[in-house]
């Protein structure tokens, strides 16, 4: 194979609230952390181990709107973006860097108020949800991708 790929795909939940940055011209960023876990039990104790990696998520536009609207810290999301990093100079003087996740596709997979209800009452997680907030979102979703496929256009 003699391309390259930087294809990145996360499920996981929000360790924050999205935080939005506007731009002149209408433009803006939402920026959030996700939280994936590896749960292993350690063979040698017999206990079971928890790891979590927080990773950077950066959605532009109409996406960040939709995120913003939507979303809340704890709601499980699906990602699928690109890995970029970035450099910049610290108030120290210090070159600092950070690697984020720009998403180019993404479903909201529950909220913090379904996961909540579902332990509470102790629904099976398989069942589909049919919330109205996911159907608006979906709605808006599939709207934006429409759009971005029609700029990729030459003409």
């Amino acid at each position: 194979m003699s391309g390259t790929l930087n294809k990145v795909m996360l499920i996981g939940h929000l360790g924050d609230e999205v935080k939005m940055h506007y731009f002149e011209g209408g433009n803006c960023i939402g920026r959030f952390p996700i939280a994936t876990n590896e749960t292993y039990t350690n063979k040698q104790t017999g206990e079971k181990v928890t790891n979590t990696e927080w990773h950077n998520i950066v959605v532009r536009n109409k996406a960040a709107e939709i995120c913003e609207k939507y979303l809340s810290k704890g709601d499980k999301i699906y990602v699928e973006g690109r890995l970029k990093t970035r450099q910049w100079q610290g108030e120290d003087g210090n070159t600092r860097y950070t690697t984020e996740i720009n998403v180019q596709d993404f479903t909201f997979l529950s909220t913090k108020k379904e996961s909540m209800a579902n332990a509470a009452t102790d629904i099976p997680k398989n069942q589909p949800n049919s919330g109205t907030i996911q159907q608006n979102s979906a709605r808006e979703v599939h709207a934006v991708k429409d759009q971005e496929q029609d700029d990729d256009l030459p003409f």
